[in-house]
């Protein structure tokens, strides 16, 4: 799948603010320029958690593989360059290094954990083979108190390392800033624009993490920041009227909040160029179909066509099995039915997603080659490669709580604004094994139960998914006195920031009671409930 390169998501503004502060609010159309900060990637779990950081500093980012060249980035009109930790030892054989343009720039760097031995290696240093791992939390101290890097901190505090070399000697020019019990070289800086850090600031473990970011990129890179949910639906409404032109757009409405994100920003660009096609492919949930309808006709005033395409869906899922041809199989009949329904409305020139970063991140595309793919999604890496219709993906370089801010900004309501993440492929995927309609029916019922009991609780806007999962496994059980053999419902429930990693929730026994109860209870064909509590990773939120 090709990218709309028109359309990348840059909004890094030029207006008064600093760190936290309120930003100059930007007519609606106004072109902004302003400022990026480039996260290069080098193969940490910790990557994305840099870009979010430096997004909740209002100052925008984006995530590139080492191997980006500087046309690669140049768009971002970037004011630092920020290294991530990774796997590999830079004295190895192949060992990812600091692109050379990072240097010829001569931009602020930020080194992290490997990020920083990238740097001590190219620059005329040695890293070696640590005698001592360091995992966990350490207790930094300062040596140098007119470090910019550290500046309002204290001289000693708390900070997270996960690292088995370590530097020994620095590069000419560069001076220790501070020392660990492990690491006597646990941060460095040329007095300049480049400084390294031995453990990881973008963690929650590194309490002041936050305050070194802020002053890396306030004090260092001299940003505003002023990325912020009014300043990017300015940006964002300009590009894609650049982008589309006269040109007539349908949208991929689902109903979940990125779908419905896009579709009003769209409208607000473009107005009646758009029509939203609601494709209802019988993986929704209960009475979902309905709603949506309800919901965008009568209160949106959006124009929207219906496409009941049940049969087609469970038609091309017949017999399959796999999780991965599940998705592309979905992706592409997804495709195929748009591009059957533009047909009949004329002249139709690009189709709208409401594709988000993880989406990108966790599939393999070319923008994302350091990533390992963990698995496709039915928008990015599930789409035919010779599409007829042009993208339009407005929200592609956002996580789901900036999606969230930009949609009250534009004034969606707030019970869709919170509305849990959905998958795309649908029950599709919560269905485990074969997928029917009979199945089907038995997760919407069961799913409906679990959705219903923690909305009851006062749960729900604090979870980031809760729902079920219907397995292929059938277990022996008594119900009224007579020998049952039903199939087994999963419940899950995690909390997350961003999709990329998740924690299961410890719900409330009660709760989990009630849930189990209804569902054997009022669910025929399933007589046992099991709650699923794993964290991502290892595992993934969907079970497939």
């Amino acid at each position: 799948m090709t990218t709309t390169g028109d359309l990348e998501v840059s909004s890094y503004l030029q207006a008064a603010s600093q760190a936290e502060g309120a930003a100059t609010e930007l007519a609606d159309g106004e072109r902004p320029v302003g400022e990026g900060m480039v996260v290069i990637d080098f193969g940490s779990q910790y990557t994305h958690l840099i870009a979010r950081r430096v997004r909740e500093l209002h100052v925008y980012s984006e995530i590139v593989p080492a191997t980006a060249a500087w046309d690669q980035v140049s768009h971002l009109d970037p004011k630092g360059v920020i290294l991530s930790g990774g796997p590999a030892s830079v004295y190895d054989a192949g060992a990812p290094r600091v692109p050379d343009w990072v240097f010829e720039k001569r931009l602020p760097v930020l080194g992290i954990c490997y990020g920083m031995q990238a740097l001590v290696h190219q620059l005329g240093g040695k890293v070696v083979a640590g005698a001592k791992r360091e995992y966990g939390h350490s207790l930094l101290h300062q040596n140098n108190m007119e470090a910019d890097l550290f500046c309002g901190m204290p001289p000693s505090f708390q900070v997270w390392m996960s690292h088995g070399d370590r530097v020994e000697a620095l590069p000419p020019g560069f001076s220790s800033l501070a020392f660990t019990d492990n690491s006597p070289i646990a941060a460095m800086g040329n007095g300049q624009n480049i400084v390294g850090l031995q453990f990881h600031p973008e963690v929650n473990h590194t309490p002041l993490g936050k305050t070194i970011l802020q002053n890396f990129l306030f004090q260092t890179c001299r940003c505003q920041g002023t990325w912020t949910p009014r300043n990017f639906v300015a940006e964002s409404v300009a590009r894609i009227r650049e982008q589309v032109g006269d040109g007539q757009v349908i949208c991929a409405l689902s109903g979940g909040v990125d779908s419905s994100v896009t579709a009003v920003l769209l409208h607000r660009a473009i107005g009646e160029q758009l029509t939203c096609i609601f494709v209802n492919n019988g993986l929704m949930r209960l009475e979902e179909p309905e709603r949506v309808q309800a919901t965008f006709r009568r209160h949106l005033g959006l124009k929207l066509q219906f496409v009941d395409a049940t049969d087609r869906f469970l038609a091309c899922l017949k017999g399959v099995i796999d999780p991965e041809v599940k998705r592309k199989a979905v992706g592409q009949e997804f495709i195929r039915v748009f591009e059957e329904a533009a047909s009949q409305l004329g002249r139709t020139d690009f189709l709208a997603q409401g594709t988000l970063y993880p989406d990108v991140i966790e599939s393999q595309t070319p923008e994302n080659r350091t990533s390992a793919r963990i698995k496709t999604h039915h928008n990015v890496g599930g789409l035919p490669e010779h599409m007829k219709l042009k993208l339009v993906e407005p929200l592609r370089y956002l996580f789901k709580d900036e999606v969230r801010n930009v949609g009250l900004e534009l004034g969606l309501p707030h019970e869709m604004v919170v509305r849990q993440p959905f998958p795309g492929p649908g029950l599709a995927i919560r269905v485990i094994g074969e997928v029917t309609k009979d199945r089907l029916d038995t997760l919407r019922a069961c799913d409906w139960i679990v959705i219903d009991e923690i909305k009851k609780a006062n749960l729900y806007e604090d979870l980031w998914q809760s729902f079920a999962v219907l397995t292929d496994s059938r277990t022996v059980g008594v119900m009224g006195d007579y020998r049952t053999y039903g199939y087994v419902c999963a419940v899950r429930a995690v909390t997350s920031e961003d999709a990329m990693t998740a924690d299961w929730v410890r719900l409330p026994y009660d709760v989990l009671g009630r849930i189990s109860n209804r569902i054997v209870n009022e669910v025929p064909n399933v007589n046992r409930v099991v709650y699923d509590i794993t964290s991502k990773p290892p595992g993934t939120i969907e079970w497939e």
